[in-house]
C-alpha cells in the first residue's frame, strides 16, 4: 500500500509540483484545497505528468466541522503536508486580520484534526521568519527577529504553534522548512505559478511583463546597501523545493526520535533583483523594460541561506540554477498564453 499524504494546498504553485513529486516517490497524495489562489485546471496538468490523477477535495480548512467530517472517512493518512496559507507580504501588510484569520486556523483545524493519530507533518515556513539578518548567509541558528510584515509573524508564530505541539504531544513528529523565494516551472510548462490578479513575486510580474500581459516592470528600491542597490534574494527553482518535502517526509520517516526540526530549503546563493532581470534576458532572448519605485513596505534588503543542514541530515541539494529557473518560467508564460489563445 502506498503511504497517504494530505496535501493542504496542494492544487497551488508549490503544492502542485510537490504533488508531482510525491507521486513520482511512491506516495499516495491526497489533495485539500479551497481553489481561493489556484486552478482545478492542474488536476488534469499533474495527470499529464504523472500518469496519475490525483485525489482531490474542494474543503476550506478553514471550516473546521466539514474538514473534520472529512477526516473521519481519512482514517489512513500517514504524512502531512501543510501549505494552505494567503502569501502575499504586500497584501498582509493592507489586511492583517486576514491573515491571522486564515494563516492560523486552517493551521490550528489541521493539527486538531491529527490530535490522536501518529503523523508525521511539514510545514511550509519561510526565511522571513529571520528578518534582516545579522549575518549571511543565514543559519537556522539565527535569532527570530521581529517580523516585517503580518505574512512573517504569521509563520513565526506558526512555528512557535509547533513547536508547542511537538514538545506536549507524543504523536506528532514536525519539520518546518523556511524556504527562500520559489521561482521557475515544471519542465514540461505543464504546471508553474499562476497568481491571481497583479502578481505579488517577481518572476510572474517578469514574465507577464515580458509576454505583454503587464506594464513596466517596477523595481521597488534602487538605494538598498547592495552591490546594484536593488534587493537581493536566494532563489530556488520550485522543483528542487518540492523535492526537499518529499525528503523531509523520509527523514521523519527514517528518524522516529525526531520531534521538530527545521530547515532552511534554498541555493545558498544569493541574486539581486536587477541579476535576475539580466538572467531572464540572457536565457530568453527578451528585452525586459522596468522602472524604478519606492520600497516597498515588508520588504527585506537581502538574504539568502546557509542550507548544510539540509544538505547533511535530508541528503537534499539544490541543483538548479538562476538560468534554468528564468527559462522554465517563460516556457510557462508562453504555455499560458497558448493555451489561453486557444480557449478564446
Amino acid at each position: 500500500m502506498k503511504k497517504k499524504i494530505l496535501v493542504t494546498g496542494g492544487t497551488g504553485y508549490i503544492g502542485s509540483h510537490t504533488v508531482v513529486e510525491l507521486i513520482n516517490a511512491g506516495y499516495h497524495p491526497v489533495i485539500i484545497d479551497n481553489l481561493s489562489n489556484s486552478d482545478i485546471k492542474v488536476l488534469e496538468q499533474i495527470r499529464q505528468i504523472t500518469g496519475v490523477t490525483p485525489e482531490f477535495y474542494e474543503i476550506d480548512l478553514c471550516d473546521k466541522l466539514r474538514f473534520n467530517a472529512f477526516m473521519e472517512h481519512q482514517q489512513d493518512i500517514a504524512g502531512v503536508i501543510h501549505f494552505a496559507a494567503f502569501k502575499a507580504v504586500g497584501e498582509s501588510v493592507e489586511q492583517p486580520l486576514k491573515y491571522y484569520d486564515n494563516n492560523f486556523g486552517s493551521l490550528i483545524n489541521v493539527l486538531q484534526c491529527f490530535a490522536q493519530r501518529q503523523v508525521a507533518f511539514v510545514f511550509s515556513s519561510s526565511c522571513t521568519v529571520y528578518g534582516q539578518p545579522d549575518v549571511l548567509p543565514v543559519s537556522e541558528d539565527a535569532p527570530i527577529k521581529k517580523a516585517e510584515s503580518p505574512y512573517g509573524n504569521t509563520k513565526q508564530v506558526a512555528e512557535e504553534i509547533l513547536k508547542d505541539v511537538a514538545r506536549t504531544a507524543d504523536n506528532y513528529q514536525i519539520v518546518s522548512l523556511r524556504y527562500f523565494n520559489p521561482v521557475g516551472a515544471h519542465a514540461s510548462a505543464l504546471i508553474g505559478e499562476l497568481p491571481r490578479g497583479v502578481p505579488q513575486n517577481l518572476v510572474p510580474f517578469i514574465t507577464q511583463s515580458a509576454s505583454g500581459k503587464r506594464g513596466p516592470l517596477t523595481v521597488f528600491g534602487r538605494d538598498y546597501n547592495t552591490p546594484d542597490g536593488s534587493c537581493i534574494r536566494d532563489f530556488i527553482h520550485v522543483v528542487d523545493l518540492a523535492k526537499a518535502h518529499v525528503a523531509a517526509l523520509k527523514y521523519l520517516e527514517e528518524q522516529k526520535e525526531v520531534k521538530y526540526d527545521v530547515f532552511n530549503i534554498g541555493t545558498g546563493n544569493g541574486y539581486s533583483v536587477l541579476e535576475a532581470i539580466n538572467a531572464f534576458n540572457k536565457t530568453t532572448g527578451e528585452k525586459l523594460i522596468f522602472k524604478t519605485g519606492e520600497r516597498r513596505a515588508g520588504d527585506i534588503e537581502k538574504v539568502w541561506g546557509d542550507v548544510s543542514k539540509a544538505a547533511r541530515l535530508l541528503s537534499w541539494k539544490a541543483t538548479l540554477g538562476i538560468d534554468e529557473m528564468m527559462r522554465s518560467a517563460w516556457a510557462w508564460e508562453k504555455y499560458l498564453k497558448a493555451t489561453e489563445l486557444q480557449d478564446a
